[in-house]
């Protein structure tokens, strides 16, 4: 059985959410559907941005903040992009940036 690169990421950032004292576990599968509901049109599907200037998730651009700095750029809106306060849970960003890691190659 072949497991891909994609997933052992994903299973390990689920179990090392899981162990984090007081972390609650992002579900980077309904980070997907926020993701592809509010980012993939200026981000693309695979993080390869569609709209010039936003950063190159597949490249790991912008990601190298905490998740914290990274949920308050997406409330507050960065650059092009506009805020998403409460228009998206900070639980759904927290999900869409764990599978936003998943993009990386």
């Amino acid at each position: 059985m072949h497991v891909s690169a994609k997933t052992i990421t994903v299973l390990v950032m689920i179990s090392f959410a899981a162990t984090v004292p007081g972390a609650e576990a992002a579900d980077v599968f309904g980070g997907q559907t926020v993701y592809e509901a509010h980012c993939a049109s200026c981000h693309g599907t695979d993080g390869v941005p569609l709209v010039p200037g936003t950063p190159d998730f597949a490249m790991g651009e912008g990601l190298e903040k905490p998740d914290s700095q990274l949920v308050q750029a997406v409330r507050a809106g960065s650059n092009l992009m506009p805020g998403y306060n409460r228009i998206i849970s900070d639980q759904e960003i927290l999900d869409a940036i764990a599978y936003i890691r998943t993009l990386q190659r």
